[in-house]
């Protein structure tokens, strides 16, 4: 495993439309070993492959074991990840970006959604997220599609001592948590 270098928001890359992953090789599962150790090491929930500098469509989510949150602990990496489903249900919510760091803003976002993609034996999987890992799924594929969560918000405000992580809490808190539900089709 490696640490990547996380691409900033004055990079186009961040701008332009991920490619679609053709087959899942050995050198996919080391870009997502990568990226599960740059996120933790940066203290994000989420990453998506073109914030390493690879225009692929590859995200990685964690949720933090220490959250309260019923979606505590989920750690999954998706190949090709799209919404297949939203709820009409929004809420907003304070989000950051490992990408535009020391930023914070309110996003509205879908309550529920339904996510289709691959997992990394290129197995289909149909994921439904409820509130906070419904919110990380959607930002993180939003970057696949060149949009940044400050494309998503009228304001933004410079981050505090502690205000991310305490953001993070309440967020998960007014949401009620979330539920996870993953199937194999």
């Amino acid at each position: 495993m490696a640490l990547r270098t996380i691409v900033f928001s004055d990079n186009p890359i961040l701008r332009r439309r991920s490619s679609r992953v053709a087959r899942i090789t050995p050198d996919i599962r080391q870009l997502v070993e990568d990226m599960f150790e740059t996120m933790r090491a940066a203290n994000g929930v989420g990453l998506a492959a073109v914030q390493v500098g690879v225009p692929l469509r590859v995200i990685v989510v964690e949720i933090p074991e220490d959250l309260d949150d019923p979606d505590a602990g989920t750690s999954l990496a998706l190949v090709n990840p799209e919404l297949a489903r939203v709820s009409k249900e929004t809420e907003e919510g304070v989000e950051g970006c490992l990408s535009v760091p020391g930023w914070l803003g309110n996003v509205l976002r879908h309550r529920q959604v339904t996510v289709k993609g691959l997992d990394l034996k290129g197995r289909k999987v149909r994921l439904r997220a409820t509130g906070y890992l419904a919110r990380v799924l959607q930002h993180e594929i939003d970057h696949l599609n060149g949009i940044l969560f400050i494309d998503r918000t009228d304001e933004i405000w410079p981050v505090e001592e502690g205000e991310e992580e305490m953001a993070e809490a309440e967020a998960a808190a007014r949401q009620g948590g979330g539920r996870t539900e993953g199937l194999l089709e």
